[in-house]
């Protein structure tokens, strides 16, 4: 359908100051699923470079700043603490996508692709970047852009350069995947498995009911034990006792003040994330244009059709008649027709260039003639319009003030778990902690997955103290509540239990075990004896199942004890009525089905819906065949030396990336 790049919500995060630190992933993010690579070079890359890609740096800095935006993206409105614990994660993520996303300009390039200045102009000029340096279509000027460049740490050069590789990006990508092409028979056969019901009785057994009537001896447990013994092998973890203080972010940021100065100082370094592009929210009926065949032909007649039915629908609007309702009964975008037609906010570059246009220029109210784009014929209807603007630093003091808040709290807490450590290391953890005034807590002996008084959830402090050596001096770590300075007191290493200590679960894991055994052949039983007979229905009263009638049920649907039918149980959509199925296993029950109905759609229904069908198998070849373009390269790249990854580097980055900050 339309090419939407938003996201949920009003389209802010499209402003300069989201853009321009994602540039040099915003094409990988949304594009392309790995990672690829020019001439070989020896050696791996030195300190700061995360990679080479065909001679080019992949620095620590960009996968960093890169990392931070994909995480500001991806949770917006997320608390600080939880953003730096998801920061090592997305630090890697960020590694991979501008590593590919170099390789594959270079891959363009050997391809014979070019982007013209000429392309990177109408680029900035009516593509995503409009709002920022274009707002109501006039240049904001030269001085002002080149401003705006710097504050992001970017040249008009190197930006324009960045820009020129997302158009080579999509040219690669409209290259490999343009080949595609869905035939009618594979539409068809799509429709009739999408569409096709069943119904069916079934006969039902549960592993909960074989497991009750289990009462194994105490020999027999004793024997699994020793034949799994290998299983419970320092099953009972390794335990560490540890003392410690906390310096509690959060109770110094209640004390924290920020002033008028600071609020302004951070608004005006922050300026563009509080630019807000010029919007419209607009509302749209779609009919369909056919697509082109494999000869590049489009139908006539269906197109002539298409015009037709649209034509008609817009006498119907422009005559009053309910848009929305129009929308649901008869538009072809199956994303807005079930909202009646509502696109929401959108900003400009968010959709086909003829959308826009007409999108843009309508006044508020106002309901468009047809527009034909490449799907087909709009109509559209201006809902509510938005001029570009800047956020005061009175709109936008509530967002700004707790982030302010928290680094002034992080900065003091450092500063309090410096002094605090170094004190410690000269006298003891509890002399330096009771002269700063600060509790010792005295732990038990715990495991890597418990959760200590006053910490929280603090990987980094039990990654810290599961690796520090016994007898040593008191060190620092992390945890979502603050820093915590710990001395290590003992170590209990992992041992491996007794039959007697682990009696109960031996027993639970025997039943287990041999229900699911004796499940899965009771189940293939009921289904042999009702083939032999013809009858479920006696079958699974000989063996005591329990019989049940489904209601007619679709491929994505769910049946109580059956489960989903896309799983084992869709061979029900492949048989006849009165065909018996061989058992289902649905985890916990098993079930044997017997079809009592089959429920084929019509031709008037895959009239309606194939040309949608034929839009998903598209998509979906085409989807399916740059990915596999891109694993091949990168596989063909990195073998051959013209990627070389620093791993040594990316882990390091990986392990400070929460301590950075965001």
């Amino acid at each position: 359908m339309i090419r939407f790049l938003q996201q949920s919500g009003q389209t802010t995060k499209y402003v300069l100051g989201g853009l321009l630190l994602i540039i040099c992933a915003s094409m990988v993010i949304t594009l392309i699923p790995g990672g690829l690579g020019g001439e070989v070079f020896g050696g791996t890359p030195g300190k700061g470079i995360v990679a080479k890609v065909n001679g080019e740096d992949i620095t620590a800095d960009e996968v960093r700043q890169t990392a931070r935006q994909m995480l500001q993206q991806q949770m917006p409105q997320g608390s600080t603490a939880n953003m730096s614990m998801l920061l090592p994660f997305f630090t890697q993520r960020a590694a991979e996508q501008l590593i590919t996303r170099q390789a594959l300009i270079t891959e363009a390039g050997r391809m014979g692709l070019r982007s013209s200045p000429e392309e990177i102009k109408n680029e900035l000029q009516h593509g995503r970047y409009a709002a920022t340096f274009f707002p109501g279509g006039t240049f904001i000027g030269q001085t002002e852009y080149e401003d705006m460049l710097q504050r992001a740490n970017l040249t008009p050069a190197k930006f324009e350069e960045a820009v020129g590789n997302d158009i080579l990006l999509t040219k690669l990508q409209a290259l490999i995947s343009g080949s595609a092409n869905v035939s009618d028979a594979e539409i068809h056969e799509q429709f009739v498995k999408q569409n096709t019901k069943v119904k069916f009785e079934y006969a039902v057994l549960k592993q909960d009911d074989i497991k009750k009537g289990l009462h194994p001896t105490n020999e027999e447990l004793k024997a699994y034990y020793e034949g799994h013994k290998a299983t419970y092998a320092n099953s009972i973890p390794e335990k560490r006792q540890v003392k410690y203080a906390v310096i509690d972010v959060n109770k110094l940021e209640s004390s924290v003040q920020v002033t008028p100065d600071d609020l302004r100082k951070y608004y005006d370094e922050h300026r563009d994330q509080y630019r807000v592009p010029e919007q419209v929210k607009v509302s749209h009926i779609l009919i369909k244009t056919p697509l082109p065949g494999p000869d590049g032909k489009v139908d006539e007649k269906g197109a002539a059709e298409a015009q037709r039915r649209a034509e008609d629908l817009l006498k119907q609007v422009k005559s009053g008649a309910n848009f929305e309702e129009l929308a649901k009964k008869y538009s072809e975008d199956p994303g807005s027709a079930k909202q009646g037609g509502s696109l929401g906010w959108i900003g400009r570059g968010q959709t086909v260039p003829e959308f826009e246009k007409t999108a843009f220029s309508l006044p508020k109210g106002q309901i468009s003639d047809l527009i034909k784009s490449s799907y087909g014929f709009h109509i559209i209807r201006v809902d509510d319009k938005q001029d570009a603007h800047m956020k005061s630093p009175d709109d936008v003091k509530s967002e700004i003030e707790p982030i302010l808040k928290h680094q002034k709290a992080l900065q003091a807490a450092q500063k309090k778990a410096d002094d605090l450590l170094a004190q410690a290391r000269k006298q003891s953890l509890d002399a330096a902690a009771a002269a700063q005034g600060v509790p010792v807590i005295t732990s038990d002996f715990f495991s890597r997955k418990d959760m200590l008084p006053g910490l929280g959830p603090a990987p980094q402090f039990m990654d810290a103290v599961f690796t520090e050596q016994e007898k040593s001096p008191p060190d620092e770590a992390s945890s979502s509540q603050g820093i915590v300075i710990y001395q290590l007191l003992a170590v209990k290493p992992a041992a491996t239990p007794s039959f007697e200590e682990i009696k109960s679960r031996v027993e639970d894991e025997f039943k287990n075990e041999r229900s699911n055994v004796l499940l899965t052949q009771k189940a293939q039983e009921l289904s042999d004896r009702a083939k032999a007979e013809h009858d479920l229905k006696r079958a699974a009263k000989e063996l005591g199942a329990t019989m049940k009638t489904s209601d007619l049920v679709a491929p994505e649907g769910q049946v109580p004890e059956v489960g989903s039918m896309s799983g084992q149980a869709a061979v029900a959509f492949t048989m006849k009525p009165g065909e018996i199925t061989g058992p289902i296993n649905n985890g916990s029950d098993a079930s044997v089905l017997q079809i009592l109905q089959l429920e084929q759609p019509s031709e008037a229904e895959y009239a309606a819906k194939k040309d949608q069908i034929r839009d998903q198998l598209l998509q979906q070849k085409q989807q399916e065949r740059f990915g596999l373009f891109v694993s091949n390269v990168v596989d063909q790249m990195t073998k051959s030396g013209k990627i070389r990854r620093n791993d040594d580097e990316l882990k390091a980055l990986s392990r400070s990336g929460s301590e950075q900050g965001m």
